[in-house]
């Protein structure tokens, strides 16, 4: 626990914060910059506090900030439970996008094959911006350790969503297995030509994943 003096510390700097950071309209390059440095400087507690904090914040890019921080702690059971359970549920897309960036922290700490159970934990969740999270992941993940030598795992998680009831994952799910194919292209042919283009959202997703397939 923080003594009162840590405390009042904290609220005057996310305070602090909330003034430089509400200054920036676009990126997230400054915010995940200065989370870094704070949890580099201070122990695990003192930033655990900071995001927290943070994350209470009515200012996005604070959030934002808090969000790098919990992608940092994320080891811990807790933060990623809250990452998991209540970041998700932020209405916006911004902090959304940090969301992923922090899950892919979580999953590189511990390793990705490590984090499979994990990955598939949260590909199930019921909300939508979870499973998302793992989606935009799973885009990037095939030039990462595990995926790289198993590409399969990361399209056939990803290619599993692909009647997902959110809008907003099936085009995560088409946009990254057309990000895929640009490494991959045998690999998702192969997938895409195993599909049964009968629903309007299997085929709003095809028409994403195949568009660099010749």
């Amino acid at each position: 626990m923080l003594d009162f003096m840590d405390d009042i510390r904290v609220k005057e700097y996310i305070a602090n914060l909330e003034k430089e950071f509400s200054l920036i309209e676009n990126g997230f390059k400054e915010e995940e910059k200065r989370a870094f440095a704070d949890y580099k400087s201070n122990d695990k507690e003192y930033a655990k506090s900071l995001a927290f904090s943070a994350y209470k914040s009515d200012i996005y890019q604070v959030r934002m900030y808090g969000v790098f921080i919990f992608g940092y702690l994320s080891e811990q059971d807790d933060v990623l439970a809250f990452m998991r359970d209540e970041v998700s549920k932020d209405d916006n897309w911004r902090v959304q996008e940090v969301l992923a960036k922090a899950f892919d922290e979580f999953c590189k700490k511990i390793g990705y094959e490590k984090a499979l159970p994990i990955i598939d934990e949260w590909l199930k969740n019921n909300n939508p911006n979870t499973r998302r999270a793992v989606t935009e992941g799973l885009r990037i993940w095939t030039s990462r350790p595990y995926f790289k030598e198993n590409p399969n795992e990361a399209i056939e998680r990803i290619a599993n969503l692909k009647e997902d009831a959110s809008e907003y994952v099936r085009k995560s799910v088409g946009n990254a297995l057309r990000d895929i194919s640009k490494k991959f292209p045998e690999l998702i042919k192969i997938e895409l030509d195993s599909w049964k283009l009968e629903s309007k959202e299997i085929k709003q997703v095809y028409k994403l994943a195949s568009k660099l397939i010749v």
